[in-house]
């Protein structure tokens, strides 16, 4: 395996990424670091894979080189499964992530604990070539805590609580081993072995 480039700004991602894949001898870089400006990118799929491929087919037109690109988002059972898709501009494009958590907590600020229920979700989409393109997608169930905890992990991280530990308590193994992006990208390590077999 080889260099591959992940359709996006965000290094979190670029490092779990990485992290998961590099076993198979695949390092993770953006596009920006070889000097490819992929611009902004219309997301307006109506499901996590569709917007994935989106932007993994944008990038390998522009990159011609394997690249992967995720989408990924928080679907909440007491907000009919919102943010989901819009995760990333829920409360509008350009507010933190403090203010979309906010947001989210006073929504549910009359929910009971039996009704916290959530998952997130993450669908990735790897193309090799102009006729190999590999999807999967993953997920991982959890709830809403009432108040963030923890300082690691990004986005909604805080707030979302498996067995009472939010992601941003967890180590970087520990996130790996139950995350939606950590079971997606281990699908996708199995199906990039079998291609190399």
């Amino acid at each position: 395996m080889s260099e591959f480039i992940i359709a996006t700004n965000n290094k979190n991602k670029v490092i779990e990424i990485e992290r998961i894949l590099s076993p198979l001898g695949i390092t993770a870089v953006t596009a920006g670091e070889r000097g490819i400006d992929l611009g902004d990118v219309v997301e307006d799929g109506d499901s996590f894979a569709a917007n994935a491929y989106i932007k993994a087919k944008h990038a390998f037109d522009l990159c011609h080189t394997p690249v992967i690109a995720d989408d990924s988002g928080l679907c909440v059972d007491a907000l009919g499964g919102r943010p989901g898709i819009f995760s990333a501009r829920y409360g509008g494009e350009d507010t933190s992530y403090l203010d979309k958590i906010g947001l989210l907590l006073e929504e549910m600020k009359d929910v009971p604990d039996s009704e916290r229920t959530a998952h997130f979700s993450c669908a990735v989409c790897c193309i090799l070539d102009e006729s190999t393109v590999i999807e999967v997608e993953g997920r991982c169930e959890g709830e809403i805590a009432h108040a963030p905890s923890g300082d690691g992990g990004f986005g909604y991280d805080p707030i979302f609580t498996v067995n009472g530990k939010s992601f941003a308590s967890l180590s970087a193994e520990e996130k790996d081993e139950r995350s939606h992006r950590g079971n997606a990208l281990r699908m996708l390590r199995e199906k990039l072995m079998q291609r190399s077999m």
